[in-house]
């Protein structure tokens, strides 16, 4: 039975100010609060509220038939959280449908993961940790930005203990074979890879609404016959896009959603059913190694990294951010680590890229890739000069994690003493509170006695007195 497995990304991106030169030592706050405020309130608006609105309506009517998953960055939570709470909120409710898997994926959707092992591990270790916050549940399946993928990133994710990634089903990569079967990491088999249908998947989230293309107009019953009619061992449809394909890319009046509502009726007719990756992942073995020595992406005609790091400019801003990496992962510095979080997002590289596109580009405040280059670098350079303002350059990154380490164990040696300080202060107050009752047990049996013994002694005198009466 053919089965679609249908995933989607909710990242945000955070826009950087104008910085200057002469800013370096004296601004240390990089962002456009305002052109951020704007950006998520549109987006939530247009395409996020309004398509998992759609979404929990097609899991509620189809009753557990239709499922999803996503994956959200961790600075897209972020600005959810400050500007659009509502949208994480409708997310919750689509989680308690039983219906939808969350992914991991780096907390930053930065390039860690071709950088920096430690880093990566930390950037997804990151997200894990707010996605079990907010929803529960603890990703099994890894998702990294922008569906990068090598032998080696899977090698590292198996380490993670993650069971799958989701990545692209780039031609260049699978030759004769196809993306509608589950393969394995080829230095790490135990981890499975769902490969994404780049046709069935930007059929919808770039052609949809394109008059010009020769599929325009898609139905949804075209869209599953295409399906159905794929070869009858073809059982895994994969159809990965971002969330804002659904509304902002696709805009709500090219009828986007209805279409999406529509798809559960037509599959059904057609003995085809949803799937989570987890889901799959557990009942279907993979049926070969996927060899991918040279790293992918679902980015351009490439399918590789050239969007991020195909330029002098782009490779030397990618060298010099994580040229710091170990001291910040070291230092672990919250407003340093906020920074850090900021700046390794991808998009921040894709704005200096020099080479061109099928899909458009929006540079924001630049006017060229050299803009967003210089801005990008006086930023960068301020924010290299904190870190090493906090942590001289001369100490290297040994004695630095020896330093710190020292530091936290000490730390941690005076927080058990003060709590064993805590623990005896309540141990005395407890002892003085049973003493306090003790004295007061003694204090009202000595007045009884006292009592007592002054009624007895009322008692002898009448009686003596009685006595020496009748004598007389």
């Amino acid at each position: 039975m053919k089965t679609i497995c249908l995933y989607f990304e909710i990242h945000q991106i955070i826009h950087l100010k104008r910085y200057r030169f002469f800013d370096i030592g004296t601004d240390h706050y990089y962002y456009n609060d305002f052109a951020n405020e704007q950006s998520i309130a549109s987006i939530a608006v247009n395409s996020y509220m309004p398509a998992l609105e759609t979404l929990l309506k097609m899991i509620k009517e189809n009753h557990g038939y239709f499922k999803v998953a996503f994956s959200l960055s961790g600075v897209g939570i972020e600005q959810l959280e400050v500007h659009a709470p509502q949208v994480l909120e409708k997310l919750q409710e689509l989680n308690n449908t039983g219906c939808v898997e969350f992914l991991a994926e780096p907390y930053s959707h930065g390039l860690s993961s071709l950088a920096n092992e430690e880093s990566f591990k930390a950037d997804v270790k990151k997200q894990v940790a707010i996605i079990k916050e907010y929803f529960g549940q603890t990703p099994e399946v890894l998702r990294n930005s922008s569906l990068i993928y090598s032998d080696d990133i899977g090698g590292l994710a198996a380490q993670m203990g993650f069971k799958g990634m989701l990545t692209e089903g780039a031609r260049h990569v699978l030759g004769w074979k196809s993306p509608h079967y589950v393969y394995c990491c080829a230095l790490a088999p135990e981890l499975k890879l769902l490969l994404r249908d780049i046709n069935l998947s930007d059929d919808i989230s770039l052609r949809f609404n394109d008059s010009t293309w020769s599929g325009y107009p898609l139905f949804a019953d075209q869209y599953i016959n295409k399906i159905a009619a794929l070869p009858e061992k073809d059982n895994i449809i994969n159809i990965f896009m971002e969330l804002s394909a659904l509304g902002v890319s696709q805009p709500l009046s090219s009828h986007i959603l209805d279409f999406f509502r529509a798809l559960p009726e037509f599959a059904r007719k057609q003995n085809i059913n949803f799937s989570t990756p987890s889901e799959i992942f557990t009942k279907e073995k993979s049926v070969d190694f996927l060899n991918v020595p040279d790293t992918l992406s679902w980015i351009d005609e490439e399918r590789d990294v050239s969007p991020w790091l195909g330029n002098p400019m782009q490779r030397e801003a990618f060298n010099k951010l994580y040229s710091v990496a170990d001291r910040v992962r070291i230092a672990n510095d919250p407003k340093i680590n906020q920074d850090w979080d900021y700046l390794q997002a991808t998009n921040n590289f894709r704005f200096m890229t020099t080479k061109p596109s099928n899909v458009g580009l929006d540079r924001g405040i630049y006017s060229s890739p050299f803009d967003a280059f210089t801005n990008y670098m006086n930023i960068l350079g301020d924010f290299i000069n904190r870190v090493d303002n906090l942590y001289p350059e001369e100490i290297d990154n040994e004695q630095l994690e020896g330093m710190l380490t020292t530091i936290k164990n000490q730390g941690d040696e005076i927080e058990a003493k003060n709590a064993e300080i805590t623990r005896l202060h309540a141990q005395i107050e407890k002892i003085q509170t049973a003493l306090d009752k003790m004295r007061e047990k003694y204090e009202k049996e000595a007045e009884r006695v006292t009592e007592i013994s002054g009624n007895k002694k009322k008692k002898e005198t009448k009686e003596k007195t009685k006595a020496a009466d009748s004598v007389k």
